[in-house]
């Protein structure tokens, strides 16, 4: 069994930014937005900081109150979609309900969506046109192509069904001419469809859902659910299913530090968009003549 190291390809992808940024004269600039006090996310943003300082990347962080008015909020972005030193832009998820996600998602330029979430940058998606796609999907291509992993012709069975993650991924998989089942919730019989998966991408957030019992022998897995118990994470895949499949994203270690590097891989594409650049050499060009 081969465990799908995605800290590890992440800190390759992160190196090669590095390298890449390191040449460029101004420094790109990734917003965060934070609505409410969520532990979790706290954490999230933390390790997006971190990872935008390793590369580079200049951070800003806007936290609002979760008693903040919608507007201010709104307001807010719109001066960011304006600034021009600003080139990526993402509302951290979840938020209080109170708050209309959509609405607030849709008010980010679609040329700064570095988290793929407007409804034109889904719509791009799916017509096969250029545009920034969601980080988690995007990081689990990328494990896909790293280590080989073909889909053409492939069985893939995805297990959840958010536009975060599942119905991007849907897409991702059918344009590299994948069959695809999406299960949820709702699905009768679960494991009639785990175990017919020649790759199985569980993204729910329930520790353990899927079990030996409920895959195919020498499938490929990938854990994208993460679920917390006393201070201790859990993915969405029981351990034991380790001698059994072929290859594995272990959780921690797997597809979480892979989300990560694509934002900012998101935030340089959408840099070197915004300012009109098609190759590294004109700007290093542009450098040495200063």
């Amino acid at each position: 069994m081969i465990l799908l190291d995605g800290k590890g390809l992440s800190a390759k992808i992160k190196d090669e930014l590095k390298n890449e940024m390191d040449a460029y004269v101004q420094t790109p600039i990734l917003a965060v937005i934070t609505i409410g006090n969520d532990e979790a996310s706290k954490i999230y943003v933390n390790n997006k900081k971190k990872a935008c300082e390793y590369v580079g990347m200049s951070f800003l962080h806007f936290n609002f109150s979760e008693n903040e008015d919608e507007t201010k909020i709104i307001k807010k972005i719109k001066q960011l979609n304006k600034d021009k030193n600003v080139n990526g832009i993402i509302l951290q998820l979840p938020i209080p309900s109170k708050f209309n996600k959509n609405i607030i998602i849709n008010t980010i330029d679609p040329l700064k969506d570095v988290d793929g979430l407007t409804n034109i940058s889904q719509g791009k998606l799916i017509n096969k046109e250029d545009s920034l796609v969601p980080c988690t999907p995007k990081g689990i291509m990328e494990i896909f192509k790293y280590y080989n992993i073909e889909l053409e012709g492939k069985h893939v069975v995805i297990v959840g069904r958010s536009n975060l993650v599942s119905k991007p991924l849907l897409i991702e998989c059918l344009n590299n001419n994948a069959t695809v089942t999406i299960c949820h919730s709702k699905t009768k019989n679960l494991s009639s469809y785990t175990k017919d998966a020649d790759i199985l991408v569980v993204a729910v957030g329930k520790k353990y859902l899927i079990d030996k019992s409920m895959i195919k022998k020498d499938s490929i897995i990938i854990d994208v659910g993460i679920s917390r118990e006393d201070n201790k994470i859990y993915g969405d895949v029981n351990p034991n299913v380790y001698d059994y499949c072929s290859m594995i994203t272990p959780v921690p270690g797997g597809v979480g530090p892979m989300t990560v590097a694509m934002l900012l891989k998101n935030t340089f594409i959408a840099y070197k968009k915004q300012n009109g650049v098609v190759d590294i050499n004109d700007i290093l060009n542009k450098k040495d003549s200063k």
